[in-house]
C-alpha cells in the first residue's frame, strides 16, 4: 500500500485518529497518537517525538526520534468505538540526521533479514503464541483465577471461553492475521490462536497485533488476557513455538530434499545446527524474563535439553513430521521461545544462530528420537552430550555475553540496553521476598 492508497482507505473505513506504534526493547507497545487530519503531512514528514524515557532508546541530550511510517501496516482497531474509530500504523525510527536508529528492535531484524534477501531468500516463521483468560479476583489483579475449567481442545455447547475466543479470531482476521486455528490449550484458562505464517518482518508485527488485541477484547469482558510464560504454579505454562522455514525467490522451500531420511535438506540441517549450538545464549532473547525459567522445566510440556527430533516434542528442535506432495510444509520448530520476548529481537537472534550454522556448514547431533529426554539421568545426558538450557535469566544473560554472534546480531546499542533492563529485572527479582519464602521460612527460621 502507499501513501496515496493509504489515504484512501483511511476516508473509506471512517477513522478519526491513528495511533503511530513501535516497541522498545523488551517489546512493550508505544503508541503517539493524532488526529487523522494530521496524517498525509506524518506520511510525508514522519512524525517526531521524545525518546528518552522510552526503554533502551536515547539518553536525554540526545532524545530526539522520527517516526517514519510504514504504510503496509495499517489496520482499523476493531474494539475502538465507531464514532472514535482508531487505526493503527507501525512505524520505523530514525535519529535526527535521517539515520536508522540502532536501538530499534524493528530495524534489528530488517538488519539481519538484509543478509538473506542478498541471497534471494526469505526466512517465514510461524508463531504459536499461548495466553491465559482470567478472571480478576475481587478488586484484586494479583492472583487471578482461570476463566474456564475447559483442557486441551475442550468443547462445550455453552462455552463462553469458546465465545471469546471467536471474537478474538474475528478481530485478528479483520486485521490481516489470516487465523488458521483457535482452541483451548492444556490448562485451565489457557488458549491458543495460529495464524497463517509469513515473512519475519510481517509476523514480528502479527505477533504484537495479537498480544494487544487479545488483551483489549479480553477487558471488553472483565477478564484479564496475559502472555506471562508461567503465571500458574503446577501447570503447563505458555510458550510461542515458532515454526521456520528459508524459501528461494521462486518460492521453493529450501528446507526440502526428497532423498534424505527426514526430508530435510544440508541447509536444514545446518539451519537447525546453529541454533543448536546457540540455544543457551539465545535463551536469553527468546525467553527474556525472569519468569520464563519457571517454565522452562522438566514436567510440563516444556523443551530443557538442548537436542532435535522429528517425533519427540521434549526436544528443542521438532522437525514436523513429513506428508507426501507437502514439500513446502517442510519446517523446523523451535520450541523454548515464549510470547513475552520481543519478537523482532526474538527472530532476528534466531537467523544470527541459523545462518552462523548455515555458513559454517555445520552439522546438528544425531535426532533425539524416541527419546523421553525427562526420564534420562544427568550421566546418561551427559555421556549422550546433551547439553541444557540455563536454568535461570542470569545465567541465560551470562551466555548470551559470551556469545559475539547474537551479539553482532542486536548491534552494540540494543545489545547494551537489553542487557542493562534484563540484569536490572534480574537484580529486582533477586532481592524481592515471595510469598513462598515467607510460607517456608517465617516460623521455621
Amino acid at each position: 500500500m502507499d501513501t496515496k492508497e493509504l489515504l484512501a482507505r483511511v476516508r473509506e473505513d471512517h477513522v478519526k485518529f491513528i495511533s503511530y506504534q513501535f516497541t522498545d526493547v523488551t517489546g512493550a507497545v508505544k503508541s503517539v497518537d493524532a488526529p487523522v487530519n494530521q496524517l498525509e503531512a506524518a506520511l510525508e514528514d514522519g512524525v517526531w517525538f521524545d525518546g528518552s524515557s522510552v526503554e533502551g532508546f536515547a539518553r536525554i541530550q540526545e532524545s530526539d526520534m522520527h517516526l517514519i511510517i510504514d504504510p503496509s501496516t495499517y489496520a482499523v482497531l476493531p474494539w475502538t468505538l465507531p464514532e472514535l474509530r482508531r487505526a493503527r500504523v507501525f512505524c520505523d525510527i530514525q535519529r535526527p540526521d535521517g539515520q536508522p536508529f540502532e536501538g530499534d528492535p524493528r530495524y534489528v531484524l530488517k538488519k539481519m533479514l538484509a543478509k538473506i534477501e542478498q541471497r534471494g531468500w526469505v526466512y517465514n516463521v510461524g508463531p504459536e503464541p499461548e495466553f491465559f483468560l482470567f478472571k480478576k479476583n475481587g478488586n484484586e489483579t494479583v492472583h487471578p483465577l482461570p476463566h474456564d475449567v475447559g483442557g486441551y481442545f475442550d468443547f462445550s455447547a455453552d462455552d463462553e471461553a469458546g465465545r471469546v475466543r471467536t471474537e478474538l479470531m474475528d478481530a485478528l482476521n479483520s486485521m490481516g492475521l489470516e487465523v488458521e486455528v483457535g482452541h483451548h490449550e492444556v490448562a485451565l484458562g489457557q488458549h491458543e490462536i495460529d495464524f497463517r505464517f509469513a515473512d519475519a518482518l510481517r509476523t514480528a508485527d502479527n505477533v504484537l497485533t495479537l498480544k494487544y488485541t487479545i488483551k483489549a477484547i479480553a477487558a471488553k469482558y472483565g477478564l484479564i488476557a496475559s502472555f506471562m510464560p508461567k503465571p500458574i504454579f503446577g501447570i503447563n505454562g505458555s510458550g510461542m513455538h515458532c515454526h521456520q522455514s528459508l524459501f528461494d525467490a521462486q518460492g521453493e522451500n529450501l528446507f526440502f530434499d526428497r532423498e534424505d531420511e527426514y526430508h530435510l535438506s544440508k541447509i536444514a540441517y545446518a539451519f537447525i545446527a546453529g541454533q543448536l549450538a546457540h540455544a543457551r545464549a539465545l535463551a536469553a532473547i527468546v525467553s527474556p524474563t525472569v519468569n520464563s525459567y519457571k517454565r522452562l522445566v522438566p514436567g510440563y510440556e516444556a523443551p530443557v535439553y538442548i537436542g532435535w527430533a522429528q517425533i519427540n516434542r521434549s526436544a528443542l528442535i521438532r522437525i514436523p513430521r513429513y506428508t507426501k506432495g507437502k514439500d513446502k510444509a517442510m519446517r523446523a520448530e523451535l520450541r523454548f521461545p515464549d510470547p513475552s520476548a520481543n519478537p523482532y529481537l526474538a527472530f532476528a537472534a534466531m537467523l544470527a544462530a541459523a545462518l552462523d550454522g548455515i555458513e559454517k556448514n555445520l552439522t546438528p547431533p544425531p535426532p533425539l528420537n524416541n527419546i523421553n529426554l525427562y526420564h534420562l539421568e544427568p550421566q546418561e545426558r551427559r555421556d549422550m552430550g546433551i547439553d541444557e538450557l540455563p536454568g535461570s535469566l542470569a545465567e541465560a544473560l551470562d551466555e548470551l555475553e559470551k556469545d559475539e554472534v547474537l551479539k553482532d546480531a542486536l548491534g552494540p546499542t540494543l545489545y547494551e540496553a537489553f542487557t542493562r533492563a534484563k540484569r536490572a529485572e534480574w537484580d529486582e527479582f533477586r532481592i524481592h521476598v515471595t510469598d513462598w519464602e515467607v510460607e517456608r521460612f517465617l516460623e521455621v527460621a
